[in-house]
């Protein structure tokens, strides 16, 4: 990977050295606010879901999980109709709160975070499913309250289920491109992600640049996944080989 980096710079030449790294910069403030919102939310709203009926479990599970099947064009339509100055909710966001979403880095989160929850949400979900129901009896017993079980052993228990949905909310996060180019635009320096620059420079004929930013992605992306993977590897040290 490295050395197809030294390739395009040779080959790009003075262009490849004049490039805006702004857009680095952005995706990877977009993708750790997003995942940090979307993680403390999908824990909670998860933990919710589990304690509900049926029924209400399977409305709310569907509500929830529906960005991850709608494409991302529609989800950005959405976000766009609430969010617009046109309509009430973002009217009062300007007025009462001095926020601005649409074309805004405000709106490349809010896409993130939409398209990535789902994610994190079903992740942590089937992570608590699997918990050992014995465990939260037990804690039951030594009169622990529901929210010390929940905080102090399910949460634990269900920790490499809940990484595993971060690495993937983040990854998903800086790799928006459908919802942020609706709801936040491609401006360069402001809302200009990754994703987004490599579709702009494409348009523009600027293969070599597009290239290079889709090798930074590959780059980025294999060094989080690798990266998780060291830092929560201890909890596979006791399983044994097939």
């Amino acid at each position: 990977m490295f050395k197809l980096l030294r390739i395009y710079k040779i080959r790009g030449g003075k262009r490849l050295e004049k490039i805006d790294w702004s857009p680095l910069l952005i995706s990877l403030k977009t993708g750790i606010v997003a995942t940090a919102i979307s993680f403390i939310l999908g824990i909670i709203i998860a933990g919710l879901v589990m304690r509900a009926n049926k029924k209400v479990k399977w409305i709310l599970d569907g509500i929830l999980t529906l960005p991850l099947v709608l494409p991302p064009t529609v989800a950005g339509f959405i976000l766009l109709l609430i969010f617009s100055l046109r309509r009430p909710f973002g009217i009062f966001l300007l007025n009462h709160l001095g926020i601005k979403v649409v074309q805004t880095w405000y709106g490349c989160v809010m896409a993130a975070i939409v398209i990535a929850f789902p994610l994190m949400y079903r992740n942590t979900r089937a992570a608590f499913e699997q918990v050992d129901i014995n465990l939260i009896y037990a804690g039951r017993t030594l009169g622990l309250s529901e929210r010390k079980i929940f905080w102090k052993i399910i949460v634990p228990v269900a920790g490499p289920g809940i990484a595993s949905g971060t690495v993937l909310t983040f990854a998903r996060a800086i790799g928006e491109y459908g919802a942020t180019t609706m709801l936040a635009g491609n401006i360069l320096g402001k809302t200009r992600t990754i994703s987004t620059a490599i579709a702009a420079e494409v348009s523009a004929g600027n293969y070599d640049i597009a290239a290079f930013w889709v090798i930074v992605i590959i780059i980025l992306s294999f060094a989080i996944v690798v990266s998780i993977n060291v830092l929560t590897g201890h909890g596979m040290k006791n399983v044994k080989r097939w």
